[in-house]
C-alpha cells in the first residue's frame, strides 16, 4: 500500500506539470480535438491497469493517467468558455457540477459493488466500465456544434500565448483559490481520520457527511451561482467561504470528546457549513479564473489555475495530517487561518490583476 500511495505520488507530480502545456495545445490547435485525445488517452491507459503485472509498469500508467486526467481538466474549462456564453458561463458551470456529483454518486455505488463482489473480475470490470467512459465522453466532444474551441495559433499574440505563467497578480488569485480547494481534501481525507481515531462517531459517519456533501451540492450549487455575476460578487463569495470555514472546522474539532451521537450531530453542522463554504468558493473561483483570464490565451490561464487546485489536491493529504490529526484543536485552528486567511487575500489579489500595468497590457 505504501509503494501504490509513493507511486499515486509521483504520478501526482507529472500531473501538475501536464495543464499548462496541453492549455497551450489547445490554444493552437483547438479545444475539441486535444481534448478528444486526452480522453483517449484517459481511456487506454485505465485500460492499461488491467494489464499490468509490475511495479514499473504500475508507476508509468499512473503517471500517463494522471498527466493526461489533470491536462484535460484545464483544457475541458477553456472548452466551457468558448461553448458558453459569458452571461451564463458560471452558471453552466455550475448545472455541469450538479451533474458531476450525481456521477460521482453513480460511480461509487458501482464501486461499493466491486468492494462488496471483492475479486479480481469485478475491479476488471469497473476499470473497463470506467475506460468506456472516457472514450464514450471523448466522442460527445467531437459533436459539439460549430467551431468550438478552435484557437487558431495566428490569432494569438505571440506576447499572449504563455502570459498565465509570468501574469503574477493572476498566480496570486490561483494560490487564494488553491488554499480554499484544501477543503475538498478536507472532507476526503481529514475528515474520515479525524472521526475513526480522534471521535466516539459512528465509523459510518464519514460515508455520511460525503453522501450529505454530494446532495447538498447537487441542490445548492446553481442557486448560489446565480448571485456571483461579476468579479465583485465573486470577491465576497470567496470571502464568505473563507469565514465559513473557520465555524466549520471549530465543528469539527469540538466533536472529539463527545458521546457518540452528540459528536455525529455537531459533524453534520460542520459539514454543513462546509457545504456552503464550498459552493460560494466554487461559484467565486470559476467566475475569477474565467474573469482575469486572457481570452487570447485562455487554454494556458484555464490550464494555470486548474494546476493551482491539483496542487492543493495533493498537498491536502499531508496537510490536514500535520495539522487536525496530529495537533488536534490546534490543528484545525491553523486550518481555519489558513482559510480565512486566503478568502481575505482574494480581494486585494483581484483588484491586483485587474490593474493592466501588473499585466504587461
Amino acid at each position: 500500500a505504501t509503494s501504490v500511495g509513493v507511486g499515486l505520488t509521483i504520478a501526482g507530480l507529472f500531473g501538475l506539470a501536464a495543464g499548462v502545456p496541453a492549455g497551450r495545445a489547445s490554444d493552437r490547435w483547438g479545444r475539441r480535438p486535444v481534448l478528444t485525445a486526452l480522453w483517449t488517452g484517459c481511456g487506454l491507459t485505465l485500460a492499461a491497469y488491467t494489464v499490468i503485472g509490475s511495479y514499473a509498469a504500475f508507476l508509468a500508467t499512473a503517471i500517463a493517467y494522471a498527466a493526461l486526467s489533470q491536462a484535460s481538466m484545464g483544457v475541458r474549462n477553456a472548452l466551457y468558455a468558448d461553448v458558453l456564453p459569458p452571461a451564463t458561463r458560471v452558471e453552466g458551470r455550475a448545472h455541469l457540477r450538479m451533474v458531476t456529483n450525481v456521477g460521482m454518486g453513480v460511480g461509487g455505488g458501482f464501486g461499493a459493488l466491486a468492494l462488496q463482489w471483492d475479486s479480481r473480475a469485478g475491479y476488471t470490470t469497473l476499470i473497463l466500465l470506467d475506460a468506456v467512459a472516457f472514450a464514450g465522453s471523448a466522442l460527445m466532444v467531437l459533436r459539439l456544434p460549430g467551431t468550438a474551441g478552435r484557437r487558431p495559433a495566428e490569432d494569438t499574440p505571440a506576447g499572449s500565448r504563455w502570459r498565465a505563467v509570468r501574469d503574477l497578480p493572476f498566480l496570486a488569485v490561483t494560490c487564494c483559490n488553491a488554499v480554499l480547494a484544501l477543503q475538498y481534501g478536507l472532507l476526503e481525507v481529514g475528515l474520515p481520520l479525524w472521526i475513526v481515531e480522534h471521535t466516539d462517531a459512528p465509523r459510518w459517519s464519514a460515508a455520511l457527511l460525503m453522501i450529505l456533501n454530494c446532495v447538498l451540492v447537487a441542490l445548492l450549487q446553481v442557486r448560489a451561482t446565480r448571485g456571483v455575476t461579476d468579479l465583485a460578487r465573486a470577491v465576497r463569495a470567496m470571502r464568505r467561504s473563507g469565514l465559513l470555514l473557520v465555524p466549520a472546522c471549530a465543528a469539527f474539532a469540538a466533536a472529539a470528546g463527545l458521546g457518540p451521537a452528540a459528536a455525529l450531530a455537531v459533524l453534520v453542522a460542520g459539514a454543513v457549513l462546509q457545504v456552503f463554504a464550498e459552493i460560494l468558493s466554487a461559484a467565486g473561483g470559476w467566475t475569477v479564473g474565467y474573469g482575469l483570464a486572457d481570452a487570447r490565451a485562455q487554454g494556458v490561464y484555464q490550464g494555470v489555475f486548474n494546476s493551482g487546485q491539483a496542487a492543493a489536491t495533493m498537498a491536502a493529504p499531508a496537510l490536514v495530517t500535520v495539522t487536525a490529526i496530529e495537533h488536534g484543536p490546534v490543528g484545525w485552528t491553523v486550518l481555519a487561518v489558513l482559510f480565512v486567511g486566503a478568502g481575505l487575500a482574494t480581494g486585494p489579489a483581484v483588484r491586483l490583476a485587474r490593474r493592466d500595468d501588473w499585466r504587461g497590457e
